[in-house]
């Protein structure tokens, strides 16, 4: 089958536990390294699914590339090429598809739930975790629309906007893709991400972060694989 095609715009925000599940269900990737300057594909033939990861800079920004990474969401949106977002990939799909990214009320980072809805649409995604709850990883100060023709899945306190589905695409404004060792290295870079921040409920810090790795990580693992399953389901074989 054609490989997905997984889209880097950071060097330490990788495809993390998504490629592992991949190969662990027989699925080819290609990283597509956007911060080491690779170029967006022209078309998403040659491609099974598109992710796209996250990243430190905004959807909003003046970047050549974001404006060509929406326009290939858009064509694989029309050909029915499944395409999964984390984070700013998640931003990306709802601007693409006709949503909109704002400032979030607050910076969102660190071990959280999120809650999902509970009507076909999130049943369908969510499987036994619609109308109950979920561990994720958060990192994030700004959020998305749910776009036209979507249906959102889950929310929290601090975001409303945490997942939205539109047919075989998902977007998610979380993180269920993490390692230890990206907690790790994202740990590193915490400081730059609170300079100025009053202390808040929804930011950790890196010791607490790292320290609630073990538990969280399996909890987040059954969220990610429900997620996961279902979306591959959409790939061309």
């Amino acid at each position: 089958m054609k490989p997905v095609a997984i889209f880097r715009h950071s060097p330490i925000e990788g495809p993390g536990y998504f490629a592992i599940f991949l190969e662990q269900h027989g699925i080819p990737w290609q990283l597509i390294a956007i911060d080491a300057g690779e170029a967006v594909p022209a078309s998403p033939e040659a491609f099974s699914g598109l992710c796209f990861m996250g990243g430190p800079m905004s959807v909003n920004d003046d970047l050549p590339w974001i404006e060509q990474a929406c326009d290939l969401i858009r064509m694989a949106a029309a050909r029915n090429i499944p395409v999964i977002g984390h984070c700013l990939g998640g931003q990306l799909m709802s601007k693409a598809m006709g949503g909109e990214i704002t400032r979030n009320p607050v910076k969102e980072i660190g071990w959280g739930e999120v809650f999902g809805e509970a009507d076909a649409t999130a049943r369908h995604w969510l499987g036994d975790f619609a109308g109950g709850s979920g561990t994720v990883f958060h990192w994030h100060g700004e959020t998305f629309s749910i776009p036209p023709g979507a249906s959102r899945l889950c929310s929290n306190a601090y975001c409303a906007n945490q997942m939205f589905a539109r047919g075989p695409h998902l977007g998610m404004q979380c993180h269920v893709e993490m390692t230890p060792e990206m907690i790790t290295s994202w740990s590193a870079h915490w400081a730059d991400e609170t300079t100025g921040l009053a202390k808040q409920p929804s930011i950790q810090t890196p010791e607490q972060m790292i320290g609630e790795a073990a538990s969280r990580v399996a909890a987040m693992r059954k969220l990610s694989d429900q997620l996961y399953a279902v979306w591959i389901t959409g790939l061309a074989r």
